[in-house]
Order: C-alpha cells, then structure tokens, then sequence
C-alpha cells in the first residue's frame, strides 16, 4: 500500500490526537425537523461517513433563535435538544473519527419568514448584497453581550451531548464574519469601526467557549474557528486583515483554524496580482502549533496530499465525501480504483443523503456536482 502522508496522525494543541489528516468539511443538509431536532435521515447520513475520517464536522447548528439562516436547520439553543444532539455525537464517533459539531449564528444571513416574522439581525443595519436580501436590524450592546454567552451555552450543550468539539462558524458570511468585515459592520462602539475593534466580537466569542470548556469539560474537548480569508464586497474583507485576525487567533485557545475555500490552491480572489496561494500566506504567519485545514475541490488521494505535502495539516473534503462515504476505508485497503467520483439519482438510497440534501445539491450544482458517469465531468 502506497503511504498516502494524510494517513498520518495528529496531536492538537491540548493533547487530542486526530487519527488521519482528513476532515470532513460541515455541510449543510437541510433536513432537521422543524425545530431544530435531528432526523433518522441525518443520523443515516452521518454514521455512514463516520469511521473513516479523522474528524468529522457537522453541518451548522443556530446558537439561538435569530441565529437560524434556513429551514432544515439543526439547532443547539436549549437543553430541549440534547437528546438528539447526544444520538448525534454517538452515530458519530465510530472508531477513530471524532464529532465536531459547527456552531454559528445565520446573521443577515436568513429573512423574516424562517424567523417567523421577526427581523434579521447583523453588525449593523446594512443588507447583504444578494437577491431579495433583507435590511437587518443592528444587535443592541446588551444583545451582542448576549449572543456572546449564547455561543457559550451552545458549547457547553455541545460538550453534555458527548461531542469532541465545536467549531465556530466564522466562515461564509454569517454573523461572526459580518462583525470582521467592514461592509456589514459599520459600528462606532466598542463592537466595530477599526481593525480592532471588527476583531473584538469574534475573539469574544473564543474567550467565551474557552471558559466553558475549561469550567465544563471533563476530558480534552477541541475548538476550532472557520474563516473564509476575503470577501468580494467593496469594503471587504481583504487578506491583510486576515493575517492580522490569524495573528491575534495564535494567541488564543483554539486549536485549529480552518479556512474556507472554493479552490484550496487559489489565490486572492480580490487581487489578481496576488497568485500565491491563500493558504501558504497564511501558514506564514500561523503559529507553529497551530494546525491548518483547508478546502476547496478536493476528490482524489494525489489531491490530498499534495496539499498535505505543500505544508497542510489537514485536508477537508466536502462533495467527495457524499459521493464516497467510503474514502478513506479504500485508501487505507490500498483500493484506490473504488473510490467514486461521480453519482446518480440511483445512487442516493444507497448512500444515505437525505432527499432536501439531494435537492439542494441539483439546484446548486447541477451536472457540476457530478451527477453523470462522464469522467470529463469528474472534480479532480
């Protein structure tokens, strides 16, 4: 058998060991109950890709009512939830892999019909640049201070419901990342205007799952923080303020960083003059003992590790892993030929991917997924 290096294990910064370098990156599924509970569906979905990879993220669950940014949402509010959450944890962790929960508040990222006729909230008053996007209303001091504690809770129902971790959601355009950004935040308190001061709500929120683990857990319990580097938007997010941001996250107590990607070799997507790729600027400037995941369009083996070999700790992968639940299993038994790499509607019973999953893959993807037997089609 060939020694892919993303075989290899991984000791995290508190002592936790990570079995292989491969992630499986949070996904969204649509298809929790309406209220935020789990389904047999996700269950299904999820146990059949656990086992294999080192870590497994889920999809976003909403830290609190406002925070939910679609239907077929999972939720993480109250301990009304913990029953499902802690079957979730379990179907998870089988063998090696462990259970990171992703944990997020939607923002401006959602409307007044998932919210039940209540408006959304951001940073600031100012509406995303999409079609049909909503004003949002301005969170209050005292709702910021609120929605800070708010990811605490959720963190420490994550740790009762027997996960191994969270992952705060600063990724994407949601809340954490419109308080970073200068196009969604446009406050003059303590909360933004400088580089700073942007910076202040999300490492608020570190310093707050810090505490509750270190006040809570009782075994070694992983946080990690997703990013996404830049941000179209004119003002943006631009990659300089995030190798400032990952300067202060050195500091703190998470235990990786995980940044979000449409292509994991890409350059700036603002700057065409900036070709190096994101992720080797910020290895640059990220501690020594920090550990960095990257995404972006990965499917095959040599994929994987020429990302590990470019100076990757961890590789996520996303579409791959619905298509082939069984990746790792066929690396590791040296069937690499086995792997698959594209699917059809047939396919989905057997794989385990809920119908809303389904559907939002074909609106969202289409033959790009892939969906055919084409191998010109095939993500490599």
């Amino acid at each position: 058998m060939k020694k892919w290096h993303f075989l290899n294990s991984y000791k995290l910064r508190n002592g936790v060991t990570i079995a292989n370098r491969i992630a499986m990156s949070p996904m969204t599924e649509k298809s929790s109950f309406h209220d935020g509970t789990i389904t047999t569906d996700e269950l299904n979905y999820y146990h059949s890709r656990a086992g294999g990879v080192g870590m497994l993220i889920t999809g976003c669950a909403n830290v609190n009512d406002l925070g939910k940014g679609f239907e077929g949402e999972l939720s993480i509010t109250n301990e009304a939830v913990l029953p499902g959450l802690q079957r979730l944890a379990r179907t998870i962790k089988v063998g090696h892999t462990k259970a990171i929960l992703q944990i997020f508040s939607a923002g401006r990222m959602t409307n007044s019909k998932i919210l039940r006729g209540q408006q959304p909230v951001s940073a600031s008053a100012i509406p995303s640049l999409r079609p049909d996007a909503e004003i949002p209303r301005a969170l209050t001091e005292a709702e910021v201070e609120q929605t800070i504690k708010d990811f605490g809770n959720a963190t420490k129902l994550a740790i009762e419901a027997g996960f191994d971790g969270v992952e705060l959601h600063g990724a994407n355009t949601y809340l954490l990342q419109q308080f970073f950004s200068p196009h969604s935040n446009r406050r003059t308190d303590q909360w933004g205007g400088s580089l700073d001061k942007r910076m202040a709500f999300p490492l608020a929120v570190i310093e707050e799952a810090t505490r509750v683990i270190k006040e809570t857990a009782d075994r070694p319990f992983i946080l990690g923080y997703r990013l996404s580097p830049e941000e179209r938007e004119e003002p943006g997010i631009r990659l300089k303020d995030t190798l400032e941001f990952v300067k202060k996250l050195n500091k703190t107590a998470i235990d990786y960083l995980h940044i979000s990607l449409a292509d994991a070799w890409a350059g700036s997507i603002v700057d065409s003059t900036q070709t190096t790729p994101v992720f080797e600027q910020i290895k640059a400037v990220l501690a020594d003992d920090l550990p960095l995941i990257t995404v972006g369009h990965v499917a095959s083996p040599q994929q994987a590790d020429a990302l590990i070999d470019a100076g990757n700790d961890f590789v996520a992968m996303g579409r791959e892993l619905i298509r082939e639940p069984q990746w790792i299993q066929k690396v590791q038994n040296d069937d690499e030929s086995a792997i698959r790499y594209t699917i059809s509607e047939s396919d989905r019973a057997e794989l385990q991917i809920p119908r809303p999953l389904w559907q939002f893959l074909l609106e969202s993807f289409g033959r790009g997924f892939p969906l055919s037997t084409d191998e010109n089609q095939i993500i490599h």
